[in-house]
């Protein structure tokens, strides 16, 4: 357990995402033990399984489309890549074409081109947000962006490593109680607001709440309890510092991150943010 990961050059993820963790990947990689397999029950945009060294991996989430679109890319692979890029053009850069692809979206049945628009509406869409509306479709507001990045070299990235990879669709409790020893898992959960004004959670149609934050905590102590290191990432709060504390094999480090929700970079202020490791007893 003494040995962490170690990240070399960073790659970046094809996503943007709410509190991705590009930014803080050397700090959390720095904390993970080592171990043979690596399970991500929140995967996100799979910045820290695309910047660790298991020689397996899980990766698994509760966003359908998120799934559907790590399942496409490693299947499809340069199909997907030709087919997405075909949207990245300037003819589709506008708001009437935005709302139309969303639409799209959130009626198609084929998953190639789901995938495909959700990569689209990843990169088009208001700052990368992924939120849905009551009925489970997506809401995102178009972004008004120059240029679009089209991430052709971080969708390579993922595809030359996904054959280490098992994709799950899955809450994140079966994921994490599906873990044995030699495991190492790593939950990065929709984070608790720092005001009321602030909730981005809404990143599957049922939401993330704080019972669940609790629920998390709960089972990453039963986790450690038989022998498989959990650590979690999370706003330093009031309530996640009470809840990581009450777990005696938890063991808390914080940091300053610069937040990144905001459009406007006068606004993007650092938030304090908590890495809590629960530790298997010796």
């Amino acid at each position: 357990m003494s040995k962490k990961q170690k990240v070399s050059a960073k790659t970046r993820p094809p996503l943007k995402w709410a509190g991705g963790k590009f930014r803080i990947v050397d700090e959390i990689c720095r904390l993970l033990p080592k171990g043979k397999r690596l399970i991500e029950p929140f995967v996100g945009s799979g910045a820290v399984f695309l910047n660790t060294d298991f020689e397996q991996y899980v990766i698994s989430d509760i966003n359908y489309d998120l799934i559907l679109f790590y399942r496409i890319l490693k299947k499809e692979q340069k199909k997907f890549i030709s087919n997405a890029k075909r949207l990245f053009t300037s003819r589709n850069n506008n708001a009437e074409s935005y709302y139309r692809l969303r639409k799209e979206f959130n009626t198609t049945t084929n998953p190639l081109r789901k995938a495909t628009l959700f990569l689209y509406l990843n990169k088009h869409g208001y700052n990368g947000l992924c939120r849905y509306n009551a009925a489970g479709e997506m809401n995102v507001p178009f972004g008004r962006y120059k240029k679009p990045y089209f991430p052709e070299r971080e969708l390579l990235a993922f595809i030359e490593k996904a054959e280490r990879v098992s994709i799950k669709h899955e809450d994140f409790a079966k994921a994490m109680r599906s873990a044995h020893i030699g495991d190492v898992i790593y939950c990065d959960p929709p984070y608790v607001p720092l005001s009321d004004t602030s909730n981005f959670t809404t990143y599957s149609a049922g939401g993330f709440s704080r019972s669940d934050q609790q629920r998390l905590a709960d089972i990453a102590e039963e986790t450690a309890k038989r022998g498989i290191p959990v650590l979690i990432s999370n706003h330093y709060t009031s309530d996640t510092s009470r809840m990581y504390r009450a777990a005696k094999a938890a063991k808390l480090e914080s940091l300053n991150v610069r937040r990144l929700i905001s459009c406007n970079s006068s606004k993007r202020e650092n938030a304090r943010e908590v890495l809590a490791l629960f530790c298997p007893k010796s």
